[in-house]
């Protein structure tokens, strides 16, 4: 049987929705203008899922390495399609490692195996997604 994982989006105002998964963990998301912003967008949080998901792998893999890591993080721009739907077209990933005991070449081979091999979202976002609907009405 396949790994399934399951989230419910609730609409709070026009603008404002609830995501929650099966162990009740929420997200706020909205589609306001930049000043109005109170939330991610749900393009802001494929990139910020992109960008968790491959952090975790990589870090991992840089302590499984027994490298010492001072801080990190990752800076993600996605460029965007200029019509409708407004998907991206790229995705930069910029991976900062602060430590004083790793090497760049050693840190650019994690950054791909995390990217290409092991991050889940970066998978998904390769795939042929397929989907269904269903309208239900109350009775």
């Amino acid at each position: 049987m396949a790994n399934k994982k399951s989230v419910k989006v609730t609409m709070k105002a026009d603008y404002e929705y609830e995501g929650v998964n099966a162990q009740g963990n929420k997200v706020q998301i909205d589609m306001y203008d930049y000043e109005k912003k109170k939330a991610q967008s749900p393009m802001d949080l494929l990139l910020s899922a992109l960008g968790g998901c491959a952090s975790v792998d990589a870090v991992l893999m840089m302590k499984k390495k027994r490298k010492t890591i001072l801080d990190f993080f990752v800076e993600i721009e996605g460029s965007r399609n200029d019509g409708v739907p407004e998907f991206f077209k790229d995705i930069t990933m910029r991976f900062v490692l602060v430590s004083p005991d790793a090497k760049e070449q050693e840190f650019q081979k994690v950054i791909a195996l995390a990217v290409d091999k092991y991050c889940s979202v970066a998978s998904s976002l390769k795939s042929n997604i397929t989907y269904t609907t269903e309208i239900q009405r109350p009775s």
